[in-house]
């Protein structure tokens, strides 16, 4: 499992050895992490709550996909650029999308609240994400590496989601788009997660670095807008 971990989720270093002796590292690392923010959850308001529990959700998905996405490369013959280009994009987004369709669906499609709830699942799965690989290759890391999973991979789950999210937020309130509209949602948000594996491992690595940030900007400009409108 942990020596998917290492490719499928875009750390490109020759460590696949080393990851096969570390079996349970994943499960340790969702432990620790979990535990302790699901031990805050009384301690919190409704809304911050909220936030915090799809972060949890966010960091289980991360555990569920790394099983996924270990079984998917063992089947493919540990093919890693064709695995984390074509297959893991596939997985994520629709693991990462499934609670923030169940809660506009089931709770509410408060557009808002779908983006918070979104990013929250994002950030928590880049969170478990980030701490595995950093464990498993606690000898190449640095601060630039450090910079570059933070502002690259990090924000790439975060965006993706919210891009699930935010669209949800407008075809849940026409039924006779919610079927095709959220497969294009997802298909958008597989498209870009794959281009930014492709990018990070050709000859444009720096390319998809920024990419994420450049995405970054305008979202929060549009959703800072958004908000000053409605308050």
């Amino acid at each position: 499992m942990c020596s998917s971990v290492c490719c499928a989720f875009g750390d490109f270093t020759d460590s696949g050895k080393r990851c096969e002796k570390m079996d349970n590292l994943t499960y340790i690392a969702f432990i620790c992490l979990s535990v302790s923010l699901v031990l805050m959850l009384p301690l919190m308001e409704k809304k911050t709550r909220r936030i915090m529990i799809f972060m949890i959700v966010g960091i289980f998905s991360c555990l569920f996909v790394s099983e996924l996405n270990s079984l998917l490369l063992r089947k493919l013959h540990n093919d890693i650029f064709y695995v984390t280009t074509t297959i893991t994009p596939v997985t994520e987004e629709i693991v990462k999308a499934l609670p923030i369709l169940y809660f506009a669906i089931m709770v509410s499609d408060d557009r808002r609240t779908l983006i918070s709830c979104a990013y929250a699942v994002g950030v928590g799965f880049a969170l478990l994400e980030n701490v595995v690989i950093l464990t498993q290759n606690i000898e190449n890391v640095s601060i630039l590496w450090s910079l570059v999973r933070g502002f690259g991979s990090g924000l790439v789950h975060g965006i993706c989601t919210v891009m699930v999210g935010w669209g949800i937020s407008y075809i849940k309130k026409r039924r006779k788009l919610f079927y095709c509209g959220t497969f294009a949602l997802l298909s958008a948000a597989i498209i870009y997660h794959s281009t930014y594996n492709l990018l990070v491992q050709s000859k444009y690595h720096y390319v998809g670095i920024v990419l994420p940030i450049i995405t970054y900007v305008p979202v929060l400009l549009l959703t800072g807008t958004k908000r000053e409108k409605t308050s």
